[in-house]
């Protein structure tokens, strides 16, 4: 059975287990902490009746301190096993793991908010928080993640992508060029859905004087005081000048930055695997949350 206090002072394995070293998960620990008593003192004002005994009292669970909870959700997230699988691994059966995951998954987003790691989602927040960048250097890119092939025809055409004839959802992420932090993320919608259309639909307002990195994906986006840089497109039935080539080449070098990062939240398997849970809006809960462990680890180095 995993318990953290096997693992409490093995950095490796930790890091190996939840994608945090043992500097990050104990900061990561604090807030989990104090959103989870939040939730609790929630749950206990709507009771709709009075306690017959006091808190804290009867059988004690397998999950029973908060840094057990943590490990949980983060092994969870990070290696993203079947509920059967992870039950077994954490000692209770698979109904158990499914109702962990739905308690603890929003206070692990919880307390990842508190800490300010989580990207912004409004328009509002978009604009405060890049415009707090320091350098405004900005990439924007879109990330595609598959899902498991709805049975709903209607569905299966909606949410079908065309790249390895797969189903997937898409968002939109903004990450700051200097840190490789995610500053922003867009909602999470069908894969289909062009990298433009999608960014012309969230509004963002970048601030004047920001320099924009993109791809050919975003041709023709051209927000308002920016200055964008996107590879020059092969003229049908021509071909690119030297100049050009290097050009190309020189803007990849410096929006590679966002492919590191991207890869760096896809370490935790949720949102790298085939997505497999069915709560609605589960999806972009899990995307956010993961962007918000990629931009807690970029503040602790990890262990080679």
């Amino acid at each position: 059975m995993i318990k953290y206090s096997k693992i409490a002072n093995k950095n490796s394995l930790l890091q190996s287990l939840t994608g945090l070293n043992v500097a990050a998960f104990t900061a990561l620990l604090k807030g989990f902490e104090k959103v989870r008593k939040e939730q609790w003192e929630q749950a206990e004002s709507e009771r709709a009746t009075p306690r017959e005994r006091a808190a804290g009292g009867g059988r004690k669970g397998v999950l029973g301190t908060s840094a057990d909870q943590l490990l949980f959700i983060l092994f969870y997230f990070r290696h993203y096993p079947t509920q059967e699988v992870l039950g077994f691994l954490f000692g209770f059966s698979q109904p158990q793991a499914n109702g962990w995951i739905q308690r603890l998954t929003p206070t692990l987003n919880g307390a990842l908010g508190a800490e300010q790691h989580l990207p912004a989602r409004t328009q509002a927040d978009v604009k405060c928080v890049l415009a707090a960048c320091p350098g405004l250097e900005f990439i924007i890119d879109g990330c595609e993640r598959p899902i498991r092939r709805p049975k709903d025809a209607q569905r299966q055409k909606q949410y079908y992508s065309g790249k390895k004839k797969r189903h997937t959802v898409k968002n939109i992420t903004i990450s700051e060029k200097r840190t490789k932090k995610i500053k922003a993320l867009s909602a999470t919608v069908e894969g289909k859905k062009h990298d433009k259309t999608l960014t012309d639909e969230q509004g963002y307002d970048f601030p004047a004087g920001s320099k924009l990195w993109k791809d050919t994906g975003f041709q023709g986006y051209e927000p308002a005081g920016v200055e964008t840089h996107q590879p020059k497109k092969k003229p049908k039935g021509g071909e690119l000048t030297p100049a050009e080539k290097a050009q190309n080449q020189h803007i990849s070098q410096e929006r590679i930055g966002i492919e590191h990062s991207l890869g760096d939240v896809k370490v935790f398997r949720i949102v790298a695997d085939v997505f497999r849970n069915l709560l609605d809006n589960f999806a972009d809960l899990c995307m956010e949350t993961a962007c918000g462990l990629h931009n807690l680890r970029l503040n602790y180095k990890l262990t080679a």
